[in-house]
């Protein structure tokens, strides 16, 4: 894969605020020091959220997708004189209250650029009806981490960014970076993402099995295996001398994809991978094997290794969501039909908490899928459960797509 568009640097670490101490609302909080567990930012592309509108952009890396990538140092910007009131409204995955802001603007790219006041406001209705305060706040200039209490705990969908001005600049308005912590209030049922996608690489061929995800797309003879966990894709892209990880989020009518890639082991900023959907016919290319199973048999043959995303567990949990059955059936399936092979369970974890629990987090998690596969007829003997931390990572640990990467389940033939 060749990076066709500017990349977007996305995802760095989602600080944890342990408490919100006495202060005058639109005052930065005083912080305790960060947890080892860090709180995910709910208005983050990791945790789904898309931009819904976008307000005017200088072009390339300055997009306003940077503004919730939990990346400092990446951000928006407005064309050259732009320096007018500018709205952003970003569509949350679930319903959800927010408790507490955080901006960024460390790294603008001049004096006086950083936005410095913005209203905050909710919707349950729209992105562009029915609104509500729920914060106003004063940034101060080239300084990042600045953490606020919401003035109103206020229920909802979309969040509205009104950027009233900056810090005096006359070129441009610049923010780097928006996270909100706080508490979703509703889940909604796995999307199904089936069908055919135009596509930055060409058109993207998916089939969703459960969690399951397998596909191809017409370039450098692509693959795709993975999951789906509420509107994020987690996937491998495989292609003739080349693979890497992938994230994607859908939007809520299902028409659209944008994502992020990256070369397998890279940590530098990713490319762009953002689609529309054309139909839902799945169609297929020359090169690929069909469904999960016949994918899943494919890896395992090939190169003896395949990456599962489509197992999922609660936070800190090792009881397997009841939406990740159709995946494991699909392993089942395969072992059913290769009857002398034997396999390594791998459970990983992200770096998040200490590495002692870790360990025995991905142990257990490795032992769950066991323990199921056993129940379904494979003998016990066939596999081997194996849990290894955070010590194999794919992606970085200081970002949250990072670590969505890391949290995993692989397969290895012995």
């Amino acid at each position: 894969m060749t990076n066709r568009n500017i990349a977007v640097a996305v995802a760095v670490s989602v600080l944890c605020f342990l408490s919100v101490p006495d202060a005058g609302f639109g005052q930065p909080v005083q912080k305790e020091p960060a947890a080892a567990a860090p709180e995910p930012s709910l208005v983050s592309f990791s945790a789904g959220a898309l931009i819904v509108v976008t307000p005017p952009e200088y072009g390339g890396s300055w997009s306003a997708l940077s503004i919730i990538d939990e990346r400092p140092e990446s951000g928006w910007a407005t064309p050259e004189g732009v320096v007018s009131p500018q709205i952003i409204v970003i569509g949350l995955p679930e319903k959800t209250v927010l408790k507490t802001l955080t901006f960024d603007l460390g790294r603008t790219d001049g004096t006086g650029r950083g936005a410095k006041d913005i209203l905050v406001e909710m919707s349950d209705t729209s992105a562009t009806a029915d609104f509500q305060k729920i914060g106003q706040v004063a940034l101060k200039d080239k300084v990042n981490n600045q953490t606020f209490p919401v003035q109103a705990e206020i229920a909802g969908r979309w969040v509205r960014l009104t950027i009233q001005k900056n810090h005096g600049s006359t070129q441009y308005v610049e923010l780097m970076d928006f996270r909100a912590s706080g508490k979703q209030l509703t889940r909604t049922p796995v999307a199904n993402v089936s069908g055919t996608y135009d596509t930055d690489y060409n058109q993207f061929h998916v089939l969703q099995e459960g969690t399951s995800l397998t596909g191809c797309y017409e370039y450098n003879e692509g693959v795709l295996t993975g999951g789906i966990e509420g509107r994020v894709l987690k996937f491998t892209w495989i292609e003739r001398d080349k693979r890497g990880p992938a994230i994607m989020v859908i939007s809520a009518d299902g028409k659209r994809l944008v994502g992020m890639w990256w070369h397998e082991k890279a940590t530098g900023a990713p490319g762009v991978w953002n689609g529309e959907k054309a139909g839902d016919e799945v169609g297929t290319c020359p090169h690929w094997a069909g469904g999960a199973a016949q994918q899943l048999t494919r890896d395992l043959e090939e190169s003896g290794r395949a990456r599962i995303y489509g197992i999922n567990f609660d936070t800190d949990s090792a009881v397997i969501r009841e939406e990740s059955k159709p995946t494991l059936e699909r392993i089942v399936t395969v072992l059913k039909g290769k009857t002398d092979w034997q396999m390594t369970i791998e459970g990983h974890t992200d770096a998040t908490g200490a590495a002692a629990h870790n360990q025995t987090l991905s142990e257990k998690r490795a032992q769950s899928v066991r323990d199921f596969l056993v129940a379904a007829g494979i003998a016990a003997t066939r596999l081997k459960p194996v849990g290894l931390g955070a010590t194999k990572p794919v992606g970085p640990n200081d970002t949250e797509l990072g670590r969505a990467q890391n949290r995993r389940v692989e397969l290895v033939r012995q």
